[in-house]
């Protein structure tokens, strides 16, 4: 379980080297090699390498190719996920985004950073309606009633990086997105009765779009895996391949990356799901509460 960026000097960590770091780390491990061997390998330090593996520096393809000879891995699926990642981490460094002018974002900037390169994402939240999908003036109700603004025109430029996050829905390469939503997140009354009647109208819009799919799991549906917390597993190739999953508390932005976490909380978000209306019934109760409203 870690931050989501940590620095150093004129270095950063980002979440994707850290993950590529342990898989490598692991094989190592698994090939019962040292530091040292490895760095031999690479002719460098084994300082290099133990900056490598805790993410500290961006991979080179050759590099990668020679570890993955050492170490003894021969499946060319597994190489070239390696060397995938790597790449995506390479852009990830090299991007100088929309998001980089918005430090309103905050904890967000490393997660929004990451949804642009994405290619897909499954949240689950039971309290209030997922960032995709939120209407200006509902992100804003949220930021006023969060409390943590003190001046009133950082939460107009926080709104508006969140609206500007939507893009990804409907860009060339649009992402992937599977929302499961709580029933009392749609009658939460977050910023009065018209600023819902108008969230939920969004919901039920975007439900219509082909990589959107909108599930709302219902009060009727009693106990199920995602009353303890909220979260969201972020893909960045084929389901499972890079998966990482993203945790917002009221103290920190956490990520758990290895591949054990991310198929444990794929697992708890297919078991949620399966609690959830059919997409048909969701977008149903979502029309039947807007009309109550």
């Amino acid at each position: 379980m870690t931050t989501a960026k940590f620095t150093r000097g004129n270095r950063v960590s980002t979440v994707l080297a850290r993950k590529l770091g342990g898989e490598l780390l692991r094989l190592r491990d698994e090939a019962s090699l040292t530091q040292p061997q490895a760095a031999a390998a690479l002719s460098a330090t084994a300082a290099k390498v133990a900056k490598m593996e805790r993410g500290w520096v961006p991979f080179r393809d050759p590099d990668i190719r020679i570890l993955c000879e050492l170490y003894g891995v021969t499946d060319p699926k597994v190489v070239e996920r390696l060397l995938s990642l790597a790449k995506t981490d390479r852009e990830r460094r090299k991007a100088k985004g929309w998001w980089n002018q918005y430090p309103e974002l905050r904890s967000l900037v490393e997660y929004v950073a990451l949804e642009e390169i994405a290619t897909g994402v499954r949240t689950w939240q039971g309290a209030f309606i997922p960032g995709l999908l939120q209407t200006p003036d509902y992100a804003r109700a949220l930021a006023v009633g969060n409390a943590d603004w003190d001046d009133p025109d950082e939460i107009e430029r926080f709104v508006e990086a969140k609206v500007a996050r939507q893009a990804r829905l409907t860009d060339d390469k649009p992402i992937s997105l599977w929302a499961v939503v709580g029933e009392g997140a749609l009658r939460q009354l977050v910023g009065g009765r018209e600023v819902m009647r108008v969230q939920l109208a969004r919901l039920v819009e975007a439900s219509r779009l082909p990589n959107v799919k909108l599930q709302v799991v219902p009060f009727l549906s009693g106990s199920h895996p995602g009353m303890t917390s909220a979260f969201s597993v972020v893909s960045f190739a084929e389901p499972g391949a890079m998966d990482v999953v993203y945790m917002d508390t009221t103290s920190s932005t956490l990520w758990l990356e290895s591949e054990a976490d991310a198929a444990r909380h794929n697992a708890t978000f297919e078991r949620i799901a399966r609690n959830g209306l059919a997409l048909r019934d969701s977008v149903a109760l979502i029309e039947r509460i807007r009309k109550e409203l």
